[in-house]
């Protein structure tokens, strides 16, 4: 019982976390993004909101960038906090201007990824990463420099 109330965390439960989090909000944006990609792909029409000055291929382009690659980069954790940028434009332009004078529950879904990234943006990857790998490896390569040379 001790447990579930104590507030304290050990550094393995948050990157488990961290873990959980990023699989899971990758994997559901892929499902969002990958019609997306499927459209930009494919010799019909673009039937998307042109915005910022943009064709309605180029916005499609931008959101098939942070739907699909991003998410991907996030499921591995392979510059997580870079990749969670253009994601939460992305959900900022859905919500704000794509859905902006819709009810809220059109306005919801994005803010609901929204939140995740911003964490993501604000944690980074978490111990079960290539993020994490790649630190380690140049910091042991950096090390055994550093050793070299004395």
């Amino acid at each position: 019982m001790k447990k579930l109330i104590n507030v304290y965390q050990s550094a393995n439960n948050i990157d488990v976390a961290l873990l959980i989090a990023r699989v899971g909000i990758a994997t559901l944006m892929l499902t969002h993004g990958w019609p997306k990609l499927e459209m930009l792909l494919s010799d019909a029409p673009v039937q998307f909101p042109a915005l910022f000055g943009l064709s309605a291929t180029g916005a499609l382009l931008l959101a098939v960038f942070a739907e699909v690659v991003c998410s991907l980069l996030i499921l591995v954790g392979l510059g997580t906090r870079l990749a969670a940028i253009p994601l939460i434009i992305t959900m900022l332009v859905a919500v704000f201007l794509v859905h902006g004078a819709d009810p809220f529950a059109k306005q919801e879904p994005g803010l609901l990824y929204l939140l995740p990234y911003t964490v993501l943006l604000l944690t980074g990857s978490g111990k079960y990463s290539l993020d994490y790998l790649l630190l380690q490896k140049v910091l042991r390569s950096t090390y055994v420099r550093t050793l070299s040379i004395q």
